[in-house]
This record gives structure tokens, sequence and C-alpha cells, in this order.
């Protein structure tokens, strides 16, 4: 399996039993479109079903970004409705199907993971970070919420309080504090990155697959379900504020909330 999606903005190749998902928008900081989600969802769902896949690496192109997240543009203009029948929804089902897939997912954070991006790594098993990336989750800069499940996952890998000064502040964290709090496991020299998730991913391929793909599964049962995000995220994305912010945001100034 070789091939792109949405404009070759992603990119998927499979080589000895690693599938290798790269975002592809590089000049965009990999930023996040429903074309690219729609085309994420399919190779997801077509990797799940190629039994001589055995790990999936996920990787930004580029050297500054993982993935800033969900392109602002691209949703800035949607009604309520259609934010939450497209863009909230799709989201959700792309999160739920990468952390659901059978095979061990690794997310190769090789610059800035914010927002959108930092929860399509939470969604991975295993996140590795380059020593200059960084993480976190600036919707409350533009009056809105993360909608893709990081209230839930990322307050399952690192704690709730620790997951409140992320969320509440916005303020984002280096790579060594991301390792200290648990959400990554490894924290390697930028150059050395791709080298180091490649011996990762092949150690694991080496192992006995369906052994692993169960273990995964046993690991994962005590997880937490992500609920009522999706809900937040639509409501908060059209109040008074959220236009501020995304006015804001594409004039790029601070923006003056008003608190409705």
């Amino acid at each position: 399996m070789t091939g792109g999606g949405a404009d070759q903005n992603l990119l998927v190749a499979v080589e000895d039993a690693v599938a290798t998902i790269t975002l592809n928008r590089p000049e965009k900081l990999n930023a996040l479109t429903l074309p690219m989600l729609s085309a994420l969802s399919d190779a997801l769902l077509a990797i799940d079903a190629d039994a001589e896949i055995r790990v999936v690496v996920i990787k930004g192109a580029g050297t500054k970004a993982f993935s800033a997240g969900a392109d602002v543009h691209a949703w800035s203009d949607l009604t309520p409705l259609d934010m939450w029948r497209r863009w909230t929804r799709m989201g959700h089902q792309v999160m739920d199907r990468l952390e659901s897939i059978r095979q061990p997912t690794i997310a190769a954070l090789n610059g800035l993971a914010y927002g959108g991006g930092l929860e399509l790594a939470l969604a991975c098993d295993l996140r590795i970070a380059a020593d200059h990336a960084k993480f976190g989750a600036p919707e409350v800069g533009i009056a809105t919420v993360p909608g893709w499940g990081m209230t839930t996952r990322l307050t399952h890998i690192v704690g709730s309080a620790r997951a409140k000064q992320l969320i509440l502040t916005g303020v984002p964290i280096e790579a060594a504090r991301a390792a200290a709090w648990g959400l990554v496991s490894e924290v390697v020299p930028g150059a050395q990155l791709d080298a180091s998730v490649d011996e990762l991913a092949t150690h694991i391929a080496a192992q006995a697959p369906v052994a692993v793909q169960i273990a995964k599964q046993l690991i994962d049962s005590a997880r937490p379900r992500t609920s009522l995000e999706s809900l937040g995220s639509g409501l908060t994305a059209f109040t008074d504020d959220a236009r501020e912010g995304k006015t804001a945001f594409r004039e790029k100034r601070r923006p003056a909330f008003g608190g409705s």
C-alpha cells in the first residue's frame, strides 16, 4: 500500500510491515482539513484490514510541526449544525478509529503538536518527541474547547491537574516537561527522531503480531471513552467570544473577549 489522499496532503507508505502515514502540509504546519481527516479515516480502515501490517507510524512533513491542529480557516465559516455534523463528528470518528486500530501506533513528534495535532498524537499508543517539540492546547485562546477527545485522553495520560494546566491556560510545554509528565515516552535529538522511531517500530514488528495486538487490546480495555466533548466543542464554537477569537486569529492580534 503506497499512495496519497486529500491532494497529496496525506501520504501512506508501507515497508517491512510498518505503515507510515505522513501529514503533508508543511507550509501550513500540517494543519488538518476535512479532506485530510477523510483520507486518514480511509487509510486507517485499509491498514486495519491488512494482515501484513504490524505497526503504524504517524509523522508530520518538515521539521517545524507534527501538526498545528485543525485548520481554523477551514471551519470558521461553518454553521453550528455543519460544525457538529461534519467537523466535530468526523474528528471524533477518526481519533476513535486511530485509537482502536489493532496495530500499535507511534506518533513521531517532529515539532509542535497543538490542538487537534496533539489530539492526534494522544490517540496513538506511543509518542516519541524531538527535543525541540512543543505541546499545547490553544483552544481557549480562540474561545472554544478541545473537540476531538483531548479532555478525556490527556487527563487519562497525565492526570487532571496537568491536563487542566495545559488546557485552561493555553500555554504550551516543552518536550522535556512533556516527558516528565508522561505525555511522551521518549525525547531524542531532532536529527535522531526518524532513526529512533524506525528502531522502535522494527522492534515491535518483530514480535508475535497476534500477541502484540491482544496485549494492546487488554491494556486499552481500561481506558475511558470520550463523551460530552463534541457537544461542548460545537456549542463554544459559535459564541460571540468565538467569533472574536477567530477574527483575532485571522488578523493576528490579541482577542478582546466579553464573556458571551
